[in-house]
């Protein structure tokens, strides 16, 4: 088809065909399935809640109502935003209301609390305000509960992502809801409710089902089943079966949902000539630190961007990058190479990922982690049936107990580093919440360079007895470790300080240091052992909450040795009287001066 385009585009006399053939080749390309574009844009997410009775009821035992457990949510998920991505567009909307506010006033019993817009400390308060008792009276007294059209809700929801003139990379919309059948078995507004949700999905929208806790169960299949998007692909959580009773429940599955997964690189994955894998890099775990300040202009308080310009030393005549050169003194001599030069150095091969061979686990040391790891998934977009074989390696080396070593080059000019491929199981939790996801773990190799001997100082050998009575210590202070449990109290303190600098709080909310340890904890658990190791390890008069002795200012020093183990002194009985004599050092015991 190629050379049959090239054949008409040098024919002159046929201008028109060139146009009929170009709209071809467009509608083409844009409904081809075999080609994908990466789109690069915001991500948008509008929660849909419902805000009939049914959700103000409360639970057992005085247990927040759903419709609180989800402002709550709500309000963790635009404080997230603020934080790590506040670009992104989010919105509120309520359906099946008694009043009714949208853009067009064209739907009856849905209200726009917020539209697609930045998250900000406005929306905030605005979300904390209905939360509890008083944000309940506070619904009731603006929206109010009415009939339920859950169609409407979701074409309001379509005016709002076509009002917005930005481009978005991701539409996410999520559904908070405890009636299994929200229209009570109207056939009419089931299948209006169905039409609009699989219009939503032809624009790209996907739509996922947050159903709470209700009397009898929830039961996605009467409704739901057909309004929720299939999974985008292996490694999306699909349609949760058990409702969720508790915030901590709902907030995972939430952020299991709306955090979209960006692979850091796009490589190939080369097991042989011809055999080439199509796999995405993702980063497991990101150290969190504090935002980097912003300069502000002091008179209009607006972020100030600075820009680089390099100058002649002699003339002060403005250079461009073309002028400039790059030098490296070599053997008292000055060595100038071109920018292009230098990238030639440095590049050492295209960006891939290429398997040089297996080793056994045995052979991987704890050592060899000198940096954090990276997934490698499959991009089954990019190359057809990367993920079978993918699938079929992570398979054969998780049951033959070996590791692939290769050849990492993450992106040109950019030195190669050697990885270990060390495969990675799928595992979820109670709630089918993916916990590990499948694939394999890049672990950096070091280089001998990297690797030193140190000359460890030599201290005395502990007793079995001892060594004993440390293990039962051990084995009762073990705990299942998990790194998400444990929050830096220094960044967690200075997003509270921000938050109540933004919503105009009286106070910080007060957080909790995991970090220290719990000592009452700890004590319940060892019960006696700490003393009896104590015996063991420390003589009988050792008081870790003494202070040191003062250092002695005289020119004379003062030796302190005591009776208690007489036998301890033997064996450098010799070399210490020599060092007596020849320094003047003036030895004492308990009893008595000794000179």
């Amino acid at each position: 088809m190629i050379n049959f385009v090239c054949l008409v585009l040098h024919n002159k006399r046929s201008a028109q065909f060139k146009k009929y053939l170009f709209i071809y080749l467009f509608i083409y390309f844009l409904f081809s399935p075999s080609v994908n574009y990466k789109v690069t844009g915001r991500d948008s997410l509008v929660f849909l809640v419902d805000a009939s009775k049914e959700m103000f009821i409360k639970g057992e035992d005085g247990e927040p109502s759903n419709f609180d457990i989800t402002m709550q949510c709500v309000r963790s998920v635009y404080t997230s935003k603020i934080i790590s991505s506040h670009r992104d567009l989010v919105a509120l909307v309520f359906y099946g209301t008694e009043k009714s506010k949208n853009p067009r006033n064209s739907f009856k019993h849905v209200y726009v609390y917020h539209d697609l817009d930045e998250p900000g400390a406005k929306r905030v308060q605005d979300v904390e305000a209905l939360r509890g008792e008083r944000g309940a009276r506070l619904a009731a007294d603006t929206m109010g509960s009415g009939e339920v059209s859950l169609g409407d809700a979701l074409w309001c929801c379509s005016n709002l992502y076509s009002d917005i003139k930005l481009r978005l990379s991701h539409k996410r919309l999520m559904i908070f809801t405890c009636m299994d059948q929200p229209h009570g078995g109207d056939s009419t507004k089931d299948r209006q409710a169905r039409t609009k949700a699989g219009d939503l999905k032809e624009t790209g929208v996907v739509i996922d089902l947050m159903h709470l806790m209700k009397p009898g169960g929830f039961d996605v299949s009467l409704f739901f089943c057909d309004i929720v998007s299939p999974p985008e692909d292996e490694s999306e959580l699909g349609l949760q079966v058990e409702p969720c009773g508790k915030l901590d429940d709902l907030q995972k599955r939430v952020q299991a949902k709306q955090q979209k997964k960006r692979a850091m690189a796009r490589v190939n994955l080369c097991l042989g000539e011809g055999m080439n894998v199509a796999v995405g890099v993702y980063a497991n775990a990101v150290t969190a630190r504090k935002p980097s300040a912003i300069r502000l202009y002091r008179e209009t308080n607006e972020p100030v961007h600075s820009k680089t310009r390099t100058f002649h030393t002699q003339t002060g005549s403005l250079l461009l990058p073309s002028e400039t050169r790059k030098a490296q003194v070599y053997g008292n001599r000055q060595i100038v190479m071109e920018k292009d030069e230098v990238d030639t150095i440095k590049k050492f091969y295209d960006p891939e990922i290429f398997l040089i061979g297996f080793k056994p686990m045995e052979k991987l040391k704890l050592h060899h982690h000198i940096r954090p790891s990276v997934l490698l998934y499959p991009e089954e977009q990019q190359v057809t049936g990367s993920s079978c074989v993918f699938a079929a390696l992570l398979k054969k080396c998780t049951e033959k107990k070996v590791f692939a070593v290769c050849r990492y080059t993450p992106r040109r000019n950019y030195p190669p580093r050697f990885v270990a491929l060390v495969p990675q199981r799928e595992e979820v939790d109670e709630s089918n919440v993916q916990v590990t996801p499948p694939g394999f773990n890049a672990i950096f190799l070091p280089f001998a360079d990297d690797i030193r001997k140190l000359d460890t100082p030599q201290f005395p050998t502990a007793s079995d007895v001892q060594v004993d009575k440390m293990k039962e210590i051990i084995t009762k202070m073990r705990f299942k470790y998990r790194s998400d449990a444990f929050e830096n109290p220094v960044i967690q303190q200075h997003y509270r300080n921000l938050e109540a600098l933004a919503l105009d709080m009286l106070a910080p909310e007060s957080i909790e240091d995991f970090i220290m340890p719990k000592v009452e904890q700890i004590d319940r658990r060892l019960g006696p052992l700490v003393d009896e190791f104590k015996e063991l390890v420390y003589p009988a008069s050792y008081n870790p909450d003494s202070k040191p002795a003062a250092k002695r200012k005289t020119g004379q020093s003062r030796i302190h040795l005591t009776n208690s183990d007489p036998s301890r002194f033997i064996p450098w009985a010799t070399i210490a009287l020599v060092f007596i004599k020849e320094t003047g050092i003036r030895v004492c015991n308990k009893d008595a001066d000794l000179q």
